[in-house]
């Protein structure tokens, strides 16, 4: 591959960050106002609780990132969007807070929700987008949730499974149309609760993690992979529950979705997750609601036929997939170089070459990087293809 010295080396493992002296080190996530200083100039990641966006906001980003960053924008892992090559803080927090993609300055970095991106669309038992709006309200609200790294998640699965066990902290799954699942670190506690506890018990047990933790970050960093969080609260399982049924390996939407009210759904890929400027302007003049979803796409609902036909016809050549046997809709990459300095090589170009030229050193989901950290990983069962300096080795995770 471009750039590498040496073939392709395989080793299968992942190992838990070790922090030097025990000491870990800063919680450096970035936010939209916390911005970070990457080599490519300053980065904004924009929260957007279960990967909701009106088509004026996704015109806001454009026009952002065309004005002052780099012109892309970039889906997340976590159904959030990063703006890149920024010159300065300011006007991005303005301009987000105009466009209601900033509701509170202060908890910006915990508005980490994930919401399965078909509900209240297709299937599902509950359509549990309220859910969301009113978890991030009572998030925002809560002044003790700003201890929060901005790294933990939290998930509300409308009981299809899909979003309930992407490497989530605490997690609401619905049972059956009357009961919903409470998970911890991604797995199913047993407890089960009406809907109209959804967001009361999962604040009650971010409250909680705060309540047993030291210095960890992460539910499943705990001692005991949060079972201190239902003992902390007492919380009891249901003796007759069955198990939830999470997804080993969920798959984004892609294609023609027939709604249940008779609409059309189309779900979208990009070339490894990103978003020209041009690109998501013509997207926000479809002027229907959009999802960013877990897995670097887009869900654009609420379509006629006709509509739903002409956004295919314009916007396929222009570079949304729609075909789910693409093999760009299993593989992502983190920024690579020249955009980090820790990279060892411009792993989106080795990537794309390889996906272009069908080298690729991987079947299935795969993530190249960078580097030995691994930034932007999906969590389950994904290839990771990492670069070192003496040449690409493939590694294989599931968490």
């Amino acid at each position: 591959m471009r750039g590498m010295n040496s073939p392709f080396r395989g080793f299968v493992g992942h190992e838990r960050p070790r922090y030097p002296d025990g000491v870990r080190p800063e919680d450096r996530c970035p936010g939209a106002l916390r911005l970070h200083a990457a080599a490519d100039g300053l980065l904004a990641r924009v929260r957007l609780p279960g990967g909701a966006l009106s088509a004026a906001q996704m015109h806001t980003l454009a026009e952002l990132a065309r004005e002052h960053g780099s012109g892309v924008l970039e889906l997340t892992s976590r159904g959030n969007i990063q703006i890149r090559g920024l010159r300065a803080a300011d006007p991005a927090g303005t301009i987000l807070t105009a466009a209601g993609l900033l509701p509170s300055p202060t908890h910006e970095r915990v508005r980490n929700i994930l919401s399965s991106p078909l509900s209240g669309l297709i299937g599902g038992f509950a359509d549990v987008r309220s859910w969301v709006r009113n978890l991030d309200a009572a998030l925002c609200a809560d002044a003790a949730m700003t201890e929060l790294s901005g790294r933990f998640l939290l998930a509300v699965d409308d009981g299809r499974g899909d979003v309930a066990g992407l490497d989530t902290d605490i997690a609401a799954m619905v049972y059956d149309e009357s009961s919903v699942a409470l998970l911890i670190a991604g797995a199913d506690t047993g407890v089960r609760m009406p809907p109209e506890a959804v967001v009361s018990t999962i604040m009650a047990a971010v409250h909680a993690f705060l309540a047993v933790r030291t210095d960890e970050w992460r539910v499943r960093e705990l001692p005991r992979a949060g079972h201190e969080i239902t003992e902390h609260l007492a919380l009891t399982p249901d003796p007759q529950h069955m198990p939830v049924a999470i997804s080993s390996r969920p798959l984004p939407p892609i294609g023609w979705f027939a709604q249940d009210d008779g609409q059309v759904t189309l779900g979208a890929g990009l070339k490894l997750g990103r978003l020209d400027a041009r690109l998501a302007e013509f997207i926000a003049a479809i002027e229907r609601p959009l999802t960013v979803t877990p897995w670097r796409t887009l869900v654009i609902s609420d379509l006629d036929d006709w509509r739903a036909e002409q956004v295919v016809r314009v916007l396929a050549p222009m570079g949304l997939i729609f075909d789910a046997e693409s093999p760009w809709i299993e593989t992502t990459a983190c920024t690579g170089s020249p955009g980090c300095n820790k990279s060892h090589t411009d792993v989106q170009k080795d990537a794309a070459d390889a996906i272009e030229s069908g080298t690729s050193p991987a079947e299935g989901r795969q993530h190249w990087a960078g580097c030995e950290r691994g930034c932007g990983t999906p969590p389950g069962d994904t290839t990771v293809v990492v670069a070192t300096p003496d040449g690409y080795h493939i590694k294989s995770r599931d968490r």
